[in-house]
């Protein structure tokens, strides 16, 4: 396991993904589907699902694979990575949930089963209380972490507010780089709801949409940060922003070979410079089909890993 990226991944199995009209509000890549029928919608999902676990499993990777429940409803609980961070000390964030029927995605019996799996944890550090005035902070969504260098990149929104950033900092000593980053909506200009949407650090480099900070200001200081860092920028566009190629996540095999792993959508909306220079820093880029989660879910490859740095014994 290397300081910024790892091998063990959890990820929740869904049993009800359906769109969720509470989290479309400000997620405008969540599409309303046509008629279909919900069962319909549950099966490709749970397809897409497991094809992408095969693929990480097959590469190496550790999944830790957790089924919803039926009860309480959770129709994003195959987006973990809001609710949940971990890190190599043996600490876990518990983080607070824009929508309400979000919240009761957070189980205190994965945390059981990770134990079981010989994850060691040490304390739980839980922001949650902020969802009682209204503030929020949506883990390694709104929270783009170089633990390395113990930076937290965030692009503030409706679901990445200042104060709670602010108690991030206190309680796990990451310096804050907060910035707003923008996109398009019907001729407005609106804060993209999640950091790692447009996003992506790796080891030595960043995947990022700097034309999404308007803001020159902003903008140089997330090129200052980042160069500081020694990380290469590789830019991505607005529209491949809409085609989910900010949300990847390098992970790492057995044997601490790099790879990335994204959708097939962000795969093919890059160009081949783009993807040379990914390579250059990865063994291979692993991608699968998740156009029913993306489609109806408006998140795609990064969200659905949760990645596990706590200490195993």
């Amino acid at each position: 396991m290397g300081i910024n990226t790892t091998s063990s991944i959890l990820m929740i199995r869904p049993v009800s993904f359906r769109f969720n009209e509470e989290t479309a509000v400000n997620n405008y890549y969540q599409n309303k589907p046509e008629e279909e029928a919900q069962e319909d919608i549950q099966t490709k999902a749970l397809e897409e699902f497991d094809d992408f676990v095969d693929k990480l499993t097959t590469a190496g990777v550790e999944v830790v694979v957790v089924n919803d429940t039926l009860k309480p409803e959770t129709p994003d609980s195959i987006f973990p990575n809001n609710w949940v961070s971990f890190h190599h000390d043996g600490t876990i964030g518990v983080y607070p949930m824009f929508a309400e029927n979000r919240r009761l995605e957070r189980r205190e019996e994965i945390f059981d089963i990770l134990e079981e799996r010989g994850f060691e944890i040490t304390q739980e550090i839980h922001l949650t209380d902020f969802e009682h005035v209204e503030k929020y902070l949506e883990g390694t969504g709104s929270l783009i972490l170089d633990r390395e260098n113990k930076i937290a990149y965030a692009a503030l929104s409706e679901r990445t507010n200042p104060d709670v950033l602010l108690a991030f900092r206190e309680q796990f000593g990451f310096r804050i780089a907060d910035f707003v980053a923008n996109q398009s909506v019907n001729g407005e200009r609106l804060p993209i709801y999640h950091t790692n949407v447009m996003m992506c650090l790796g080891d030595e480099f960043a995947v990022i949409c700097l034309d999404a900070i308007d803001d020159m200001e902003d903008r140089d200081a997330v090129i200052e940060t980042l160069e500081e860092s020694d990380k290469e920028i590789i830019e991505i566009t607005e529209e491949q922003v809409g085609q989910f190629a900010g949300n990847m996540l390098q992970v790492e095999n057995h044997e601490g070979e790099k790879m990335m792993v994204m959708s097939s959508t962000a795969y093919n909306s890059l160009d081949q410079s783009q993807i040379d220079r990914i390579l250059a820093y990865n063994k291979e880029i692993i991608h699968s089909s998740l156009n029913t989660i993306e489609t109806l879910g408006g998140g795609s490859a990064r969200c659905m890993m949760a990645e596990i740095f706590l200490p195993k014994s």
